[in-house]
């Protein structure tokens, strides 16, 4: 089954990285978040992506292209380009890029891939979160569910610290510093079966979900684990700093422990 992780947006809302660099491959613990995304699907085997692309894309071409050169030691010889490399770190990932247009929609940008997804089921991502979701966990949820489409309800963190109050609430027991909320918000992490493409059209993805759901046919994953995503400069630097200490979500080096 394949992934089809959604890396076209423009990322304005955190422009100190992305006047530069597409937002997937803006670093998270010196890696790209795009990279850390597709760590986790390869982790439970599904290790094949197909990357809608848009605003410098091209940028995201050139990392995996070069990807073997980053990661490991190796003498080139200028004279004939003869490259013998000293190790080999390499992931196993199978990519296809896929060109959707600069100013696309999600939506279209996921009918503009849809030649590429031959079997019956596919996934759908954003390029920005990540979780320590067990996908094999989801995709045998959907498959139980019976229904076209399955996206992944999530707790977002509240962007503001919280007042606790005296039960009158006109004195200030404390603070809760950015709390996790109780609702849900889709968090990506999506499965669908091909029937799905006939829901999408070329605006926001979320009214092809929508049509979806006047049909009584997405279902909902509820998910109590973890997951944040990377919308501003700040969130990146939150991301950066859980890799330094607990690394939530790379579950892919847990297996070793």
């Amino acid at each position: 089954m394949k992934t089809i992780i959604l890396c076209g947006g423009m990322g304005t809302r955190m422009k100190e990285e992305t006047e530069f660099k597409p937002k997937p491959l803006v670093l998270v613990g010196g890696k790209p978040i795009l990279w850390h995304i597709m760590k986790l699907y390869a982790y439970f085997g599904y290790n094949e992506f197909v990357l809608a692309l848009g605003y410098k894309g091209s940028m995201i071409k050139d990392y995996f292209l070069n990807e073997r050169a980053f990661v490991n030691d190796f003498t080139l010889d200028t004279s004939n380009g003869q490259i013998v490399f000293h190790n080999n770190t390499n992931d196993n990932f199978r990519i296809t890029f896929v060109e959707t247009g600069l100013e696309s929609l999600t939506g279209k940008r996921i009918l503009g891939v849809k030649n590429y997804i031959n079997e019956d089921e596919f996934m759908v991502t954003y390029g920005d979160g990540v979780s320590d979701i067990n996908i094999a966990d989801l995709v045998a949820f959907h498959k139980k569910s019976g229904k076209i489409g399955t996206i992944t309800g999530v707790h977002p963190y509240s962007k503001y610290g919280l007042l606790k109050t005296d039960a009158g609430g006109n004195l200030v027991e404390g603070f809760d510093q950015k709390p996790k909320l109780y609702d849900y918000v889709s968090g990506g992490f999506m499965v669908f079966n091909r029937k799905a493409f006939d829901y999408f059209d070329s605006g926001i993805m979320e009214d092809g979900l929508m049509n979806l759901v006047k049909e009584g046919q997405l279902a909902s994953y509820q998910y109590e684990g973890f997951w944040k995503a990377m919308d501003t400069y700040r969130e990146m630097e939150e991301l950066n700093k859980l890799w330094e200490s607990e690394r939530p979500w790379a579950i892919w080096e847990k297996k070793n422990d």
